[in-house]
């Protein structure tokens, strides 16, 4: 496949590395998905707070360290505590330029998405990929943030390095069809962007998955509402 002079193939590097090739799916096997979310419900309330006062250690770790940490984790009280002690935690990045919004958007955590929000969180904050908090979220189709982020002003239009939108995320993502129709229902979505190897996200899901018909219901949803806006000023 050729790409676009200046086109990062990188960019679509997932989180803990896993490979996204641009307008296809993931490389992560459902075999190895199950056996993480296996290994994430053997994690007890201990081990939580273990690792947290490891964290702590402030002659090995930055407070920034156990704020991204606490943010991926669903450690909302963590979370909290750390942003009253010190506001400016709320724009920490990691080295990839994560922020604590990214972690809870990609990780699904509502409550620890809505309290960073309502502390100030850049909504628009960009990884070193130009990812926002909302293409975390319709990537890993973790609706409930991805709403909350629309409900606060998120731009449901952005793109990232390599022009991907949320959408086009959500559409090559075979399990992300309720992200998918969450974005489909937004007034402002510009359906018709192309990313940087020219495909547009309804193109991308015609090609990865089942959910490609969701976009069918949206343009004939979008055509009857023209229709009856055109009925209603014109007699």
């Amino acid at each position: 496949m050729e790409f676009p002079e200046g086109f990062n193939q990188l960019e679509l590097l997932q989180t803990h590395g896993d490979l996204i090739p641009m307008a296809t799916n993931s490389t992560w096997s459902e075999g190895e998905e199950e056996e993480c979310e296996e290994e994430e419900c053997e994690r007890t309330e201990e081990w939580y707070e273990q690792e947290e006062r490891r964290l702590q250690d402030t002659h090995t770790h930055t407070p920034a360290e156990l704020m991204l940490w606490a943010a991926e984790n669903n450690r909302l009280a963590t979370v909290q505590r750390m942003l009253t002690v010190d506001s400016s935690l709320i724009g920490c990045r990691d080295t990839d330029g994560y922020t604590p919004l990214h972690r809870a958007a990609y990780a699904g955590h509502v409550g620890v998405a809505c309290a960073l929000i309502d502390a100030g969180a850049e909504l628009e904050a960009r990884t070193a990929d130009d990812w926002t908090p909302l293409h975390c979220a319709c990537r890993w189709d973790n609706v409930g943030v991805a709403s909350c982020l629309l409900r606060c002003g998120a731009s449901v239009n952005s793109q990232s390095r390599g022009g991907l939108t949320p959408l086009h995320l959500a559409a090559g993502s075979p399990g992300s069809g309720r992200s998918l129709e969450l974005l489909l229902m937004q007034r402002p979505l510009l359906t018709e962007t192309r990313n940087c190897s020219g495909d547009t996200a309804e193109a991308i899901s015609h090609r990865t998955s089942k959910h490609h018909t969701l976009f069918q219901i949206a343009h004939t949803h979008n055509n009857t509402h023209t229709h009856t806006l055109s009925d209603h000023t014109n007699p």
